[in-house]
Order: C-alpha cells, then structure tokens, then sequence
C-alpha cells in the first residue's frame, strides 16, 4: 500500500467513526434541507391551491349599490361580508385581505352611461392575500369588460369597437421550463451540500490534527508531503461526492410529493439530471476541499477553522445571489468561471434546454483551473515548516 493510499483510507476510517463528521456530511447537508424545503413545497403549493378553489369572504363597502355586481362575485365564489368603517384600517391589521369599495354615485353614473369607479384596498406586500386579491380583481374586470360589451351592443356597435388592438400572447415557456422558475435555488443548494460535506473533514484533517499534535509526526514520516495532502483531499472529496450523491437522490423525490400537474409544469430531477448535476459540480468539489484545506491550515485550533470556513461559506451564495438580483442573459465566458458556471449549467438542465458540449467543456475546464491554483496554493501551505507547528 503506497503512502496516497494509507492516508486516504486512515482518514476516511477515522472520520466515519467520528459521529459529529457523519451527521454532517451525510444527514445535515445531504438530506435535511431537500426534506424541509419538499415539506414547505408541499404545504405551500396545497394551500394556495386550496384557497384558490375555496369561497373566500371580502368586505363590500356599498354592496346595496350593484346587486347584479354582487351576484356576479357571488358566482365566481366570492361572498360580500358587511362592509367595514375603516378599510384601510382592516387591512393593515390583517382583519381582511382585501376590500372592495363602491363609489357613492355608482347608481347615478351607471344610469348615465358613465364609467364608475371600484376600489380594491389591498397592502401588495402581504403575500398571503395575494391569491384573494388576484380572484378578485379577476373577477372586477370581467365583469367591466361584459357590461362594457353589453353597453355597446345597446347602441348598436360592435364590442370590438371599444378595443382596435388586441393582445395576443404567445407564451412561449414550456411546462419544464417554468418549474425553473421555482427550483432555481437548487445550484445554491447543491454548492453549498458539497461545501458541507467536505466542511467537517478539512478542519479535523488540518487544524484538528494540529490542534491534537497528531500533524507533526505525520509530517516526520519519509513520506512527500503532497502525497500526504493528495490522500486527504482524496478522503475530503469522498466525503463530498458521497453527500452530493444524497442530496441529488433526495431531490429526485420531489415530484413525488409536490403536486407539479396542478401548477401546471414538468419537474424532471431523475437519473439523467442527477448525472449531469454531478459531473457539472466535479471541479467545484476538489476546489471547495483545497479551498477549506488551505482556510484551515492557517487556524491553530479547530474552534478558529469553524470560524474561518463560516466566512468562507460566503462565496457559493454570491453566485445564485446575483443571478436573483440581476437576471442576466448568459455569455459563454460566464460557464467558465467557477459557481457562475454550474449555477447557469443546472438551470438550463431545470428548464429542459439541455448544455451543449462548449457549456459543458468551459464549465469543467474553469473548475478544474481554479482547482489546481487552489490545491498549488494549498500544496505550498503544505511544505511550510509552519503548519507542522502545533503552538
């Protein structure tokens, strides 16, 4: 057994006996976070499909003035409740989403022909009225543009009078594209699982041993000190890959129990997505482990590395971050930079697009550049008589 060998499968056995190390490599990251994340889905989506299903009840300011306006909400499900003093007031409390408000000269204005006036009071930050506000304004403006039709048919014209341009929309997402919408946090997702998976490892591997004085006769062993590192980025990115591994197959099972036909798009996170996940996210997983070796070899103790790493954790938010705030078109250049390429790769696989083999090539190409810059860095750590120095 050469000294690469020796040292992977020591570390590796070591750490699969250390409890704290499993429970975050293979549990906490890999499994916890696509659990609650499918469980919240779940709940969220059921109850927004349940509340768009459901009769909903709505303060009507003025009801006695438009009766047939009335019924015409009553048979879109919506039930006039007695009207309050102050709707404004009812809303920001919460005590309703949202109030319908008659204008007093609806019946005069009505009779002349005019246009009248309803108001919606309604605060556009409460996301939890959105869906009863929607059906209502839904229902206000159909019932204007049927009476508005009816108008001009009294007087002999044609309702297509009132409209000379019409809007055709040619929506051109498709139902797997759209579920992109809603799945775009998964390469922050994925990022972060492997940044998790390996976290645990890099600290004991570095400053725990320091901090144990176990890295000093170690280093006192005729064995080459980058076949020493080579051996613990090996059992660094096991680790990794093993809770990408989870965490891809745990995502899989989201179509499962999230009810995808009712929101009406495609969710395909099967064997072929899953493949190209991990091969996408190869090079970030050797550069996270000499990114987390190289952080961790400048603490003296295991406590100071948590602190480092947490730091660190930053960097894979950036990426999925930007792209929330900024939508940008992507560039080819952008697949070779490391994170900005997997982010943009995985949300092409989400929507369906598929990556082409320049993508495909630029993404991993960049990776693994960053790669061997961060494990050279970390090498050159590595040969400092510095870091066999426990105190």
């Amino acid at each position: 057994m050469n000294a690469f060998t020796a040292v992977y499968w020591k570390e590796v056995r070591e750490n699969l006996r250390d409890r704290r190390t499993l429970i975050n490599a293979l549990i906490t990251g890999p499994l916890l976070g696509p659990v609650l994340f499918i469980m919240l889905m779940n709940v969220m989506v059921n109850r927004e499909l349940a509340r768009a299903d459901q009769p909903i009840h709505v303060p009507v300011i003025g009801a006695e003035l438009a009766p047939n306006f009335m019924k015409a909400l009553k048979g879109a499900g919506i039930d006039a409740d007695p009207a309050v003093a102050d709707p404004e007031r009812a809303v920001h409390d919460m005590r309703a989403d949202v109030v319908i408000r008659i204008a007093p000269d609806f019946v005069k204005a009505w009779e002349k022909g005019q246009s009248v006036q309803v108001e919606l009071v309604y605060d556009s930050s409460r996301r939890d009225a959105n869906t009863a506000v929607a059906r209502v304004r839904s229902v206000v403006e159909s019932y204007a543009r049927r009476e508005g039709a009816m108008r001009l048919i009294a007087r002999g014209l044609s309702p297509s009078t009132a409209w000379p341009v019409t809007v055709a929309e040619r929506d051109q997402a498709t139902s797997q594209s759209r579920s992109a919408l809603m799945f775009s946090f998964l390469p922050y997702f994925f990022v972060l699982t492997v940044f998790m998976g390996g976290m645990y490892l890099a600290i004991d591997l570095t400053a725990g041993e320091r901090e144990r004085q176990s890295l000093e006769p170690l280093f006192v062993n005729p064995v080459a000190r980058w076949k020493i590192l080579a051996g613990k980025l090996a059992a660094i990115c096991t680790f990794s890959i093993i809770s990408l591994l989870l965490s891809v197959s745990a995502f899989a099972t989201a179509p499962w129990f999230i009810p995808t036909e009712k929101l009406g798009i495609a969710l395909d996170l099967g064997l072929h997505f899953g493949a190209q996940v991990v091969l996408l996210m190869l090079p970030l997983i050797v550069l996270l482990a000499a990114l987390q070796s190289l952080v961790s070899a400048f603490a003296k103790s295991y406590r100071e590395a948590q602190t480092y790493l947490s730091i660190l954790m930053i960097i894979p938010i950036l990426p999925s971050a930007l792209l929330s705030v900024i939508p940008i078109k992507p560039e080819a250049w952008m697949y070779a930079v490391p994170l900005l390429g997997q982010n943009l790769g995985i949300v092409q696989l989400l929507r369906g697009d598929g990556i082409t083999g320049q993508e495909l090539a630029l993404c991993l190409a960049g990776g693994f550049a960053a790669a061997a810059l961060a494990v050279w860095a970390t090498a050159a750590m590595y040969r400092s008589e510095r870091l066999a120095i426990s105190a």
